[in-house]
């Protein structure tokens, strides 16, 4: 497909999207996004149809979408409507009147259609793991569930609950107490149970939820302390808490808690009956959050083709075109870091399968930063890293990679306090070394080296006269010695067949 720039509007029961992507090789880079909460779910009647107040807030918000439109081509732009659409009987009518205020044809697509569009969206955030996932989306009219592995979804759902309709239906007037309460999770567990048997037989080994509730309950519960021991995204006890209080609270909009978003608060209660009672039928203990979503499975549908690889390698590879890496420095850094880990551990085994992805991914990026500046281009690169869109990879995946890339050189106390036992020392220390071994940026080989790690920290032996042979690679030894030692690390030279002399 040739077009640079793409887009999707998921027009949603609770809101409005659009997201429009930049397509460089073939990866999707978010360039805009908008965000309306239309709300079209609390404007259907009992006997289903749209009314028309929720019809002109939605022609409104299609009318301003159109315009940032403006000038796309049609193959270029993917409009999608869910849940509300499809239940309305009077869709027939409006879809026209949307298509004229939007400028593009609208699709009504169906319950797992959407299930596998989202799935698409989230597995195009998340590391293609060899693991199940169990991906959840809690939409304003409807639910989504989906079990897949990697790209690929196994079994979609969609039930007929959201966070809109249940608001509207067991808190009209806002209202919250135990017996709403508990009738809301009643009733969603009646409709979960249809699945339960055969998603759990199925099985997954990692729970994500997706788009603004699972956002918004992740949120309250980091932002209050609610999870254990500090845990992040959405526990079962976290979720436990957060019921409690707002039971005793007697509505959203009395929780005293931090980070509850005044356009959330009118659906809120709906959305936390149905989390609970998901976690309590499909007896989840923990869920994750991700970015993806509908909309963003839309853009990849769109777009037309699917990375069956780590997508995460794809955005590496694209951004050492885009900042200029000299490859072959990479590749030089890259194969004796990778023999400095393979000393260390076993790089064959799926227990460090995460390291080695990460060391490869740090030494590949280890120089983005010079194409700001030479001076400090470690920080530079870690600022790249810590901010940039990069496809496939998690805010901690990240923050990780900024860590690494920040660490291969210069002071060591700049880095955030980890525990010693944590294993990103391994590999700062592998890329330290790799990176300090080939300052010459020549293929001259380099001597046996030997590494082993300590209790307090690291030892390297190199033969004693290629030390001698290289003064100005010693002292850069010694002076990496004292960087460790300021960290309350050690850092030996051994000269083979002598005694270490730099620690």
């Amino acid at each position: 497909m040739g077009y640079e720039q793409i887009a999707a509007v998921d027009l949603g029961s609770n809101s409005f999207r659009l997201q429009i992507g930049r397509v460089v090789d073939d990866q999707i880079y978010p360039l805009d996004t908008l965000k309306e909460p239309v709300r079209l779910a609390s404007g259907l009647t009992r006997e289903k149809y749209l009314n028309e107040i929720a019809q002109q807030r939605a022609l409104e918000t299609l009318c301003r979408f159109g315009e940032r439109l403006r000038g796309f081509q049609p193959e270029a732009v993917r409009v999608v409507a869910t849940n509300t659409l499809r239940v309305a009987k009077n869709a027939r009518t409006f879809i026209p009147q949307a298509e004229a205020a939007l400028g593009f044809p609208i699709e009504v697509i169906g319950g797992r259609e959407e299930a596998r569009l989202i799935y698409i969206g989230v597995a195009h955030t998340l590391p293609l793991d060899k693991h199940k996932r169990l991906v959840v989306d809690i939409g304003g009219g409807s639910t989504e569930f989906i079990i897949g592995k990697k790209l690929d979804p196994l079994a979609m759902e969609s039930l007929f609950m959201g966070c809109v309709s249940y608001t509207l239906r067991f808190f009209p007037d806002g209202k919250v107490d135990k017996k709403r309460f508990s009738e809301a999770e009643v009733s969603a567990a009646r409709e979960i149970q249809t699945i339960a048997q055969d998603y759990r037989r199925l099985g997954w080994t990692e729970a994500v939820g997706s788009s603004g509730t699972a956002r918004a309950i992740a949120d309250l519960l980091e932002g209050n302390a609610l999870n254990p021991d500090g845990l992040s995204g959405i526990t079962r006890e976290g979720l436990s808490r957060l019921r409690t209080m707002i039971i005793r609270a007697g509505s959203a909009a009395e929780l005293k808690l931090a980070g509850l978003s005044s356009e959330r608060l009118p659906v809120f209660a709906g959305g936390l009956a149905i989390m609970s009672a998901i976690f309590s039928e499909l007896r989840i203990e923990r869920m994750t959050y991700s970015e993806g979503a509908l909309r963003l499975g839309v853009l990849y549908d769109l777009l037309g083709r699917f990375h069956h690889q780590d997508m995460r390698d794809a955005t590496v590879q694209q951004f050492m075109r885009r900042y200029q890496v000299d490859a072959r420095q990479a590749g030089r850094v890259s194969l004796t870091a990778l023999d400095l880990l393979g000393q260390l551990i076993r790089v064959d085994s799926t227990e460090h399968e995460s390291d080695v992805r990460f060391l490869r991914w740090a030494v590949a990026l280890h120089e983005i930063g010079i194409s700001i500046a030479h001076g400090g281009f470690h920080k530079h690169g870690a600022y790249i890293v810590s901010f940039a869109d990069m496809p496939g990879f998690s805010k901690k995946d990240q923050e990780r990679l900024a860590q690494l890339l920040l660490g291969q050189r210069g002071k060591l106390e700049k880095l955030p306090s980890a525990p010693s036992a944590d294993s990103i020392w391994r590999l700062v220390f592998c890329l330290r070394l790799a990176a300090l071994l080939h300052r010459s940026r020549d293929d001259e080989p380099l001597p046996p080296v030997m590494v082993k790690q300590l209790d307090s920290g690291f030892q390297l032996e190199l033969p004693a006269d290629w030390l001698l042979a290289n003064p100005l690679s010693a002292a850069a030894l010694a002076d990496e010695a004292l960087n460790w030692k300021r960290i309350g690390s050690a850092f030996r030279v051994k000269p083979q067949g002598q005694p270490a002399v730099l620690d």
